[in-house]
């Protein structure tokens, strides 16, 4: 029988782990711990996401609340510590790059227990944001990292992390897109309620991060922007976190003008996906809004300088503007407007998975534990001496998948492939090598 503990405390969390939990659920010999930080202890930030998304009751509240970075990461830290303690986990989950991820990530690697990070490997490159440095140390920590694309994969090799550690299964968010996005429509009486038109075109807003709400200038130039479209005739819903509320209250932010302006408290998760099912375009700094996005189909404006997720700019679903009013409004005029340009943010392909993601990530995690799960195994960076070389494949290696060639030459550990245009590629066990290929490999002295 094998003991997994689930952390979680965010809404974000709560969504995205729950493919994992229902995963979990499926298997006999696996107990589940479900661990409630209360992170967002707000109840329609946190409880209303639980009872929305059919979770089981936590075991433990670890009644973290607000404060600052370092008073709620400290008190993170001793309360995961506690629980793990109490629990002794085969293997703890987190997801994503927030505070609680941290405090968990911590504590467990203190513990030396095994923890499994999902959502691993994304960057933005922007050590200004917490998340980034949470994201980044928890990597670290982390015995197993479930990455949700190739992309973010390298990013974890770039930074020495095994491949034997990493495993691309896709974003859970996806899952729980697809499968709640039809409880959505059956259950959430949203449109309804807002008295939401179809006959106009409907834009969806969130915006939460310190460098836009916290700042009054950036945080004017989005609202002018957005109340400059609702006089264009189109339906605004702005969906306000309760710090983009506080500004906003100071700025004494009015947008009267408007016939149809909606600003909402925060929304639960089958409301918001049902506007998303509906919407003509979505205005967020939210990460995991702008992955909602493109598996909903719905056009992206990221009011953000940068984004761990790439793949959305990359297959055209999404647009960084920034906080920008003039950059705001002349692409949402063009998305709303232009049937051409709208068309082509909504991309077939979805590079965040086929909705697998939980199952994957749990059957994975439970042939670990029957194998035994290295926790100290380092990364390349921390390794003893040892030779980094760069190998063109030969014809005697070509056809070989790199878990034919691991067989064949046992001393030797691949951490990279680049194909004939020097394109990294992950050495997934089933790549298949070709010749002239080249081949980053460390062996040991």
């Amino acid at each position: 029988m094998y003991r997994f503990m689930v952390i979680a405390g965010t809404r974000p969390e709560f969504i995205k782990l729950a493919p994992v939990i229902k995963a979990i659920l499926e298997f006999k010999d696996i107990e589940l711990i479900f661990v409630h930080s209360e992170q967002h202890y707000d109840i329609e930030l946190s409880d209303v996401f639980l009872k929305e998304l059919n979770l089981p009751s936590p075991h433990e509240f670890l009644n973290v609340g607000s404060g600052t970075h370092g008073e709620q990461t400290s008190r993170l830290l001793i309360e995961c510590e506690r629980v793990m303690r109490s629990y002794a986990p085969d293997l703890i989950f987190v997801e994503g790059d927030t505070n609680t991820v941290l405090g968990a990530g911590l504590a467990a690697i203190k513990l030396n227990l095994p923890l499994a990070h999902v959502e691993a490997g994304l960057r933005s490159y922007d050590r200004m944001m917490p998340e980034e440095i949470n994201r980044k140390v928890v990597g670290l920590c982390a015995a197993i990292h479930f990455a949700p694309t190739k992309r973010a994969a390298l990013n974890l090799i770039y930074e020495g992390i095994p491949p034997k550690k990493i495993h691309v299964t896709g974003n859970t968010v996806v899952d729980a897109c697809l499968f709640f996005s039809k409880t959505a429509k059956q259950k959430s009486t949203i449109l309804s309620d807002l008295g939401i038109q179809k006959d106009k075109k409907l834009v969806v807003v969130t915006a939460h991060r310190p460098e836009n709400v916290d700042n009054e200038r950036n945080l004017r130039e989005i609202t002018e922007g957005i109340v400059e479209l609702g006089n264009d005739g189109h339906q605004i819903v702005f969906s306000v976190h309760p710090r983009t509320k506080k500004m906003l209250e100071k700025m004494r932010f009015k947008y009267a003008s408007v016939d149809s302006f909606f600003l909402s408290e925060p929304l639960g998760y089958l409301d918001f996906l049902r506007l998303l099912l509906e919407a003509d375009l979505v205005i967020t700094d939210s990460g995991g809004i702008q992955e909602e996005a493109l598996t909903l189909k719905c056009p992206c404006l990221t009011i953000r300088r940068n984004t761990e997720r790439p793949e959305t700019v990359e297959v055209g679903a999404n647009i960084l503007i920034g906080a920008n009013k003039n950059l705001l409004v002349k692409y949402a005029r063009k998305i709303l407007l232009d049937q051409n340009f709208s068309s082509k943010m909504r991309p077939s392909f979805n590079p965040f998975g086929d909705g697998r993601a939980g199952e994957r990530i749990v059957k994975i995690s439970r042939d670990h534990c029957s194998e035994g799960i290295q926790i100290d195994s380092p990364t390349f960076l921390e390794r003893p001496p040892m030779i980094f070389k760069l190998l063109k494949v030969s014809e005697s290696l070509e056809g070989l998948t790199i878990a034919a060639l691991k067989k064949k030459f046992p001393e030797i550990e691949v951490t990279l492939v680049y194909d004939l245009e020097g394109k990294p590629l992950f050495p997934q066990n089933d790549l298949t090598l070709r010749k002239d290929w080249s081949i980053r490999i460390i062996e040991s002295y």
